[in-house]
């Protein structure tokens, strides 16, 4: 197994509400089938589907995928976006859960929760800094 993640799914119960919260922070969907969301992003996919479906198609009962603890994280260029892009979080929709601060290893960080209850780290990282087209790298480039 190469180490990559290509598609990031989240079991969402209303998918047409979660997608309207991406597509308000600027986000714009692929085409895809029926059923699935899809948002192109660098490298990867983010796809929205329906929680009850998704729980189906492994053999559990939605109750028992929980909320897990998991957060997605948005980096920055910079440490003035993290407060942006929480405000426009916010705008769509979204529940800040930590504004915008400096953080004990030297970045910059705040949290979000998107309306599909799904949790986001909007982070600036002075060490790993994002290349031109935005990926991301851990130590950086």
């Amino acid at each position: 197994m190469e180490q990559r993640i290509s598609l990031i799914t989240l079991g969402v119960r209303n998918p047409a509400r979660a997608a309207a919260f991406y597509e308000a922070m600027g986000w714009t969907r692929v085409d895809s089938p029926d059923g699935v969301i899809a948002f192109d992003l660098i490298g990867q996919v983010l796809g929205l589907y329906p929680l009850e479906a998704l729980a189906d198609e492994m053999g559990l009962d939605a109750e028992a995928l929980g909320q897990g603890a998991i957060t997605l994280s948005y980096n920055c260029r910079t440490k003035g976006e993290v407060a942006e892009v929480l405000t426009a979080a916010q705008s769509a929709g979204a529940e800040v859960l930590k504004p915008a601060q400096d953080v004990f290893w030297g970045g910059h960080h705040g949290y979000f929760r998107a309306p599909d209850g799904t949790i986001w780290e909007v982070a600036h990282n002075p060490f790993s800094t994002l290349r031109e087209d935005g990926a991301f790298c851990w130590n950086g480039y």
